[in-house]
């Protein structure tokens, strides 16, 4: 199948729609600054209210009259732009593919060289988020605003975030069975001698990311990275830039504080066979940026986690170069757990957590909401430094394709390190309302991540969807899922080039994630708990129709404490969210006939720890029948605090070939 690069299949017509857009461009942008001019958000008010001098008043009674006479004057050359823009939709493609010309930064076709469906496996991680890239006047409906500039920070946060490598701390403990993450910053931090930093939490997740910057920072591909995978242990194929350090832990699910300083100087591995790393640690506390007034999280700095980031350079030693590079200079964020959460299914398979940072090595990413076609290309330009593909501006516009009227595309963004062998997409017919406005759909991909000795290839395949947001439209959302089942099965029929008898293509997982809007624990939503995807796809977060699992949480934040001091941060949303009184006073709660999510007073008797509307499924069907796909990890994170009114969510999968390491 031929990936389309362009939105129209020749030059011409590419020039007739640049043209178009051309004249309605200014009638759009001056309409969308004036209705911007009267929603403000609460970060402008708290900013108008701390400021005296700050005559918002004025500038508006100034500025109206003039938007308002060129938006009048512009009138005429939109309408002729719209007569033109609006029969070539016809003919537009529905999708841009952008495959990163660098070679310097490409790796995709390297990736493929690196499985060869030969040793225990190899694991491979989901993204996905809701990152509410709607013109300005728009997206200040959800409390947030200065879309161009977000969509730069989103990107440029993901593929930080993505671009570490990985750090992965066991705490061992005889009597307890969870797994937990020690807290990296109170270990090495001159605040460590606390007691309550110590703590290590029962429930919480056992590994940890850490943030790469090195001479070839924002590119995933450095020859040093890609040496740096052995070592510590045996670790499974494609599980690059990790390096796993074994701590003992006391009977008590508590570090000692004999424990504490030895991670301080020193990482001891329990099983003598591992490589232990020795030798002092030049640690010092560092912002990411340069420290300015707005500094807690607001738009005008963009500050990151600050308390979380420190400098990490291993010295001189005993260390095992295969393991750990020690040129290289680290920023490490290892969660803080305050929360004291017990497991109630002690059987849990996979380690989960809420991280302030996008996981390391992240492979494929799925984005909703990115309507504005300026936001795109400045997101796309980020996440360029990470993926090398990309498809964005999905969908249709006019009457193309679907049933109304469409102004906007679909808001569906695809990155993946891997090379994408097939796309499709299907744009959903029955949206009401102000979601019949946007061509909302669902996107399928084909992605190739690995070959067989005898040729084969592995393939997996991502559907990335966005489903109708008026609450209360359960049918129309049942029926969107119905649609989407018949469209990816319809779309792996057609893409699969194997036989049962002759297999050329090995499928190893076949994942659905985006925003579904609706949760597990409302009981308006039963309609759409109970429906047939879940039979055939597994919810990492779900026990069953109306029930999560004790560690699951919201994804849907409450858009009027965006800006709150406490939650501004990745670092502070990560503490709040890991504590129930936190989570009550910044996620939106699941709905029901007698209570009122929108009362914070009310949300204690609410069902589970917030809307959980963001979801990552996966399927063991369909696949090659010998190798297994599990969960081995899942995050709620929280590094685009203050740019989105969404936690994004990761999942990682492994795949199970069943066949020992050479």
């Amino acid at each position: 199948m031929v990936l389309y690069t362009s939105p129209f299949p020749n030059s011409f017509l590419s020039v007739l729609h640049s043209f178009s857009w051309g004249l309605i461009f200014p009638c759009y942008w001056l309409a969308d600054r004036l209705v911007a001019s009267f929603v403000p958000t609460t970060y402008e008010k708290r900013q108008r209210a701390d400021d005296p001098c700050y005559f918002h008043a004025l500038c508006i009674i100034i500025t109206t009259p003039i938007y308002l006479a060129l938006l009048v004057a512009s009138l005429p050359f939109a309408l002729i732009g719209f007569l033109l823009w609006s029969p070539l939709q016809s003919a537009r493609r529905p999708y841009i593919y952008s495959r990163l010309e660098d070679k310097n930064h490409a790796n995709g076709a390297s990736l493929l060289t690196e499985w060869k469906a030969a040793g225990n496996g190899k694991s491979f991680c989901f993204g996905s988020a809701n990152v509410c890239l709607l013109p300005d006047s728009l997206a200040r409906f959800n409390n947030v605003f200065n879309t161009q500039a977000r969509a730069k920070e989103i990107g440029r946060r993901i593929r930080n975030g993505a671009s570490r490598p990985q750090i992965k701390i066991y705490i061992d403990s005889p009597t307890n069975t969870s797994i937990s993450a020690a807290s990296f910053s109170s270990l090495v931090s001159p605040q460590g001698g606390d007691s309550t930093n110590r703590t290590v939490n029962s429930g919480i997740k056992r590994t940890t990311s850490m943030e790469y910057k090195g001479d070839n920072c924002g590119s995933n591909n450095s020859e040093d990275s890609r040496e740096d995978k052995g070592g510590a242990g045996e670790p499974n194929e494609g599980e690059e830039n990790t390096c796993i350090v074994r701590i003992n832990g006391e009977d008590n699910g508590h570090m000692s504080d004999a424990e504490a300083d030895t991670v301080n100087g020193q990482a001891h591995a329990s099983d003598p066979a591992e490589p232990s790393l020795e030798g002092d640690a030049d640690i010092s506390k560092t912002p990411n940026h340069k420290q300015k007034e707005g500094d807690s999280g607001s738009l005008d700095s963009y500050s990151a986690s600050r308390e979380s980031l420190v400098k990490v350079r291993v010295g001189d030693g005993t260390v095992d170069q295969s393991t750990v590079n020690n040129k290289l200079l680290y920023k490490a964020s290892i969660m803080k757990k305050t929360s004291v959460r017990k497991k109630k299914h002690t059987d849990e398979t996979f380690d989960h957590e809420i991280s302030a940072f996008f996981p390391a090595n992240l492979d494929f990413l799925c984005l909703q909401e990115v309507f504005d076609k300026r936001a795109a290309e400045k997101l796309k330009e980020q996440l360029h430094h990470y993926f090398e593909y990309i498809l964005y501006d999905v969908g249709v516009y006019s009457c193309h394709g679907c049933c109304s009227f469409k102004f906007v595309n679909s808001g569906l963004l695809f990155a993946s390190r891997y090379p994408v062998m097939d796309a499709a997409y299907h744009c959903y017919p029955n949206g009401r309302g102000t979601d019949s406005l946007a061509s909302k759909g669902a996107l399928f991909l084909k992605v190739q991540v690995g070959s067989t000795p005898q040729d084969q290839r592995i393939v997996g395949y991502i559907s990335c969807t966005h489903l109708q947001a008026i609450a209360g439209d359960t049918t129309v959302r049942c029926e969107q899922l119905d649609m989407l089942q018949d469209w990816l099965s319809e779309f792996r029929k057609s893409t699969s080039s194997s036989s049962t008898a002759n297999p050329e293509e090995l499928v190893a997982f076949d994942v659905i994630c985006g925003d579904l809007n609706f949760d597990n624990c409302s009981s308006d939503d039963k309609l759409e708990q109970q429906h047939s995807l879940f039979t055939h796809y597994k919810d990492p977060c779900r026990i069953g129709p109306g029930e999560d699992k004790p560690w699951a949480i919201g994804t849907l934040l409450d858009p009027e404490g965006l800006y709150d001091e406490e939650v501004c941060t990745p670092d502070n949303l990560q503490k709040v969210l890991e504590s129930e009184e936190g989570r009550k006073g910044y996620l939106v709660y699941p709905t029901s006939k007698n209570h009122s999510s929108s009362q914070k007073g009310r949300k204690a008797s609410l069902k589970g720890n917030g809307r959980r509307i963001d979801y990552m499924l996966y399927t063991e069907e369909g696949l090659y029948l010998e190798w297994k796909v599990e969960v081995e990890e899942f995050s709620f994170i929280t590094q685009l605090a203050g740019l989105t009114d969404h936690l994004p969510v990761a999942m990682r999968l492994m795949v199970s070939t069943g066949e020992d390491d050479p």
